[in-house]
């Protein structure tokens, strides 16, 4: 039987998933109905994707029994209650990341799921990149010998969109750019938790920080050093540097190829049928189908983004903003 999704919002990163999901065989994947909260936008969303249900609301997918897993694409300060929601109405949840806007949120949502014995995932796709395999498995094999530095810059210019730069949309490089870094860290260093962090950075005028730049301190000498920002492009590849190899990754939170001590690995994304609005989106595909495989599985949580690991990207992205001085309303 197909696994039956709901989408939550009709927005740029749904459209993205939707289609990524079309990639899927469709008796393995189907999708129920999208909720948004302009009806219209939802109707228009469901006859370009084939959607036979548009809502004006998220409560009319928690409470359609047809639905099993709703994908919540919506901004930031609404994943926790829209997840909250779909729980305590018995749905499965994967939610874009962050998971929520704290720590506090964080795992009160865990909570919720485990008591409910429900899936519930931060939709980090990145894991779930089969490049992200063969960057684990290098690491495993102890050729890169010791590793003690990795560094992850990520920065676009993002001046012109709103909901980055607006506080009471959860805007913030660090909450939107920033867990990629850290997810990736925590990947390398196997969610270690470092013994010391220095951030700073800069804030707009909205009290939200258009620029971090931190240093992690782990045990035995290792480093991690990770930037961000919405005023400049960075070069955007992660380095995982060691004492006999470096492992350089283009598009670290999306990458179709690594460039690894032996040489490069390449897996070609799925073909899909629309345009995208970000790169490299039909790898989105991936993460649907791990989903799927839990669900089949009776698991609610994957290992590959387990509730250990958004707990303690939770914790580290409360810990930049304290540095930096970016507080939210849900904090």
């Amino acid at each position: 039987m197909a696994t039956r999704w709901g989408i939550a919002t009709a927005g740029k990163i749904s459209h993205d998933f939707v289609t990524a999901l079309a990639t899927l065989p469709k008796e393995e994947h189907e999708i129920i109905g999208v909720a948004a909260r302009n009806l219209t936008r939802a109707q228009a969303f469901a006859a370009l994707h084939n959607i036979k249900n548009a809502y004006d609301n998220y409560a009319a997918l928690a409470t359609n029994k047809d639905i099993e897993v709703v994908y919540i694409g919506t901004l930031n300060p609404q994943h926790f209650e829209t997840a909250k929601l779909m729980l305590e109405h018995g749905k499965h949840v994967l939610c874009e990341k962050p998971l929520t806007m704290n720590l506090k949120q964080t795992t009160r949502l865990i909570q919720l799921a485990k008591s409910k014995n429900l899936f519930l995932m931060e939709a980090i796709w990145s894991r779930f990149f089969p490049v992200y395999d063969a960057i684990q498995k290098e690491i495993s094999s102890g050729n890169m010998g010791e590793i003690l530095q990795v560094i992850v810059p990520f920065g676009f210019n993002l001046e012109n969109v709103e909901r980055l730069n607006t506080k009471s949309l959860g805007g913030g490089t660090i909450l939107d750019l920033g867990v990629y870094c850290l997810q990736f860290v925590c990947m390398v260093f196997g969610n270690e938790m470092p013994h010391t962090i220095k951030a700073a950075g800069f804030l707009n005028e909205e009290g939200v920080d258009i620029s971090t730049s931190a240093t992690l301190l782990y045990k035995g000498n290792r480093t991690a050093t990770i930037l961000t920002h919405s005023l400049l492009t960075l070069p955007n590849e992660a380095y995982i540097i060691g004492t006999r190899g470096t492992i350089r990754v283009p598009n670290f939170w999306c990458p179709p190829k690594v460039h690894l001590p032996s040489g490069l690995v390449h897996v070609s994304l799925p073909e899909v049928k629309q345009e995208m609005n970000f790169i490299n989106s039909a790898g989105l595909s991936y993460q649907a189908a791990a989903v799927r495989t839990c669900l089949q599985n009776g698991m609610t949580e994957h290992p590959k983004m387990s509730h250990n690991t958004s707990i303690l990207i939770a914790k580290l992205e409360d810990e930049l903003r304290k540095q930096i001085g970016v507080v939210y309303p849900e904090d």
